[in-house]
């Protein structure tokens, strides 16, 4: 998939939470399964995509980024649970276009 995306990763539910920006998804979980995208996705375990948002502009992306990073974490948790409340690991539904 090669669309600006918004995605929250977990450690597990309620654990560690890491919000980034990519425009290839399924890679970018990959190289943070892998140990290689993030220190701080390594050293705290944070590998499962619990949650992403796809965007036609790179611009609407950055900024929805920005806004979810500055959120209270229990905004964020609810954000989760809205779409996925089992925190289930969600990269099997990435999209390849």
């Amino acid at each position: 998939m090669k669309r600006p995306c918004v995605y929250i990763l977990a450690s597990r539910r309620n654990g560690t939470l890491y919000t980034g920006i990519t425009t290839n998804l399924a890679a970018r979980v990959e190289e943070h399964r892998q140990g290689r995208a993030s220190q701080f996705t390594r050293k705290y375990g944070v590998t499962r995509l619990v949650h992403f948002e796809l965007f036609d502009e790179i611009g609407e992306a950055i900024l929805r980024e920005k806004r979810i990073k500055k959120w209270k974490r229990a905004w964020k948790l609810d954000l989760i649970e809205q779409f996925n409340p089992d925190w289930q690991d969600i990269s099997g539904s990435i999209p390849y276009d």
